[in-house]
């Protein structure tokens, strides 16, 4: 399943379903990128900035992607230090979307700083577990899923989800529903992806594949990424333009 063959020449070659998923990965956040910024004016003001974030985080996505296909199709490596490079950027910022869209109902800046924070401890600690000291990778995989838990607490339990409760827009409540399912269930593939590495509980799984030709955490981490930030943004627009929609109608009433 994943023998995909990679010379070293920087030519991605058939059967190369790593840097396949590299080279659509950042073609597909570009295009989601200028779409963001294209219908961004659509909306009235006070979703732009949301859109704009959105657009933000496909771009610093899609730049970084340019760089970790490089990197994959003359190393036949895993771009490791880019991903966490893009990833500290990026969730930090889906973060804040969570606290764009719920601010109009009452969201406090301190919801938004227990969210920056818990992406922190799961990245800080991911990246830790992954490229610095690998042979203790579980550990440091389980105090990143708290970072994790932390945000998931807070949009399931915490103040988001009780302010989204207590918000008189349906839009916005749906699409923080939404939101919260991408979240959950979208970003639990990075774990998985990470409990394939050496001495991680899924590694049995992959065990013995040939990493100059293979890789399938990064092929898990490269759907995990195309799915949740593209598919984050849409739901922003969504929002945005039904909120958008509803205000209009509001207005010639």
């Amino acid at each position: 399943m994943f023998n995909s063959p990679v010379l070293l020449d920087a030519t991605l070659r058939a059967g190369d379903y790593i840097g396949f998923t590299f080279f659509t990965g950042y073609m597909s956040m570009l295009a989601a990128s200028i779409f963001f910024i294209v219908e961004r004016g659509t909306v009235s003001d006070k979703w732009k900035t949301s859109l704009l974030v959105s657009a933000l985080i496909t771009f610093i996505a899609a730049v970084h992607y340019f760089y970790m296909r490089g990197v994959w199709l003359e190393t036949a490596t895993s771009p490791t230090q880019f991903r966490y490079i893009d990833w500290t950027l990026t969730v930090p910022l889906m973060c804040i979307e969570y606290y764009l869209i719920l601010k109009p109902a009452g969201a406090k800046s301190g919801m938004l700083v227990r969210l920056i924070l818990g992406s922190l401890v799961m990245l800080v600690a991911g990246y830790i577990g992954e490229a610095v000291v690998v042979e203790q990778n579980v550990l440091w995989g389980i105090i990143s899923t708290l970072g994790w838990a932390l945000i998931i607490y807070e949009i399931y339990m915490g103040e988001a989800a009780k302010v989204a409760a207590a918000s008189n827009n349906p839009v916005v409540q749906k699409g923080y529903n939404v939101l919260r399912w991408f979240t959950l269930v979208g970003w639990a593939i990075y774990p998985i992806g990470y409990m394939m590495l050496p001495g991680n509980l899924l590694h049995g799984l992959v065990e013995g594949y040939d990493p100059t030709k293979s890789s399938p955490v990064d092929l898990a981490y490269n759907i995990a990424d195309a799915v949740n930030k593209i598919g984050f943004g849409l739901v922003i627009y969504t929002i945005a333009k039904g909120a958008t929609t509803e205000e209009k109608a509001l207005a010639r009433a």
